[in-house]
């Protein structure tokens, strides 16, 4: 018999105002290129689109890239409505300019992890493959 393992589901977010994408659109590209179904939610997106999305496409996780300087109220914003919609089982990471004295309070809100500019793309998708998901 044999087993199929079912691959993880990730969104991508671009929350906010911030239209940077490039950085976004190569960690999709990464995840993807290793095994993961990715689904890459565009620019300019509510934490309401991007969480309704995520319950939707049946996700394990969302990654979400914010560059604006927002970071502390979307990631918030976007954990809370998942524990509203009772989906908090969906892990959450993220990336973009986060200072170093905003990462204990992410954290300790329930972001999984943190990437800034210039983390090696292989440091991200094991961090991934690393998560406890409840599949």
């Amino acid at each position: 018999m044999t087993v199929t393992v079912k691959p993880i589901r990730v969104l991508i977010g671009k929350v906010g105002l911030d239209g940077h994408d490039r950085g976004v659109k190569l960690v999709a590209r990464a995840l993807r290129d290793a095994g993961m179904e990715v689904i890459y939610t565009g620019l300019h997106q509510t934490p309401e689109q991007v969480v309704s999305a995520a319950i939707q496409e049946d996700v394990d996780a969302i990654g979400l890239s914010v560059l604006s300087g927002a970071h502390n109220t979307l990631f918030i914003r976007v954990l809370e409505l998942l524990k509203e919609q009772g989906a908090d089982d969906i892990a959450v990471f993220g990336g973009g300019i986060i200072p170093d004295e905003d990462v204990p309070r992410l954290k300790a809100a329930g972001v999984r992890g943190l990437f800034r500019p210039g983390t090696p793309m292989s440091e991200i998708v094991e961090f991934v493959k690393g998560l406890k998901l409840h599949r």
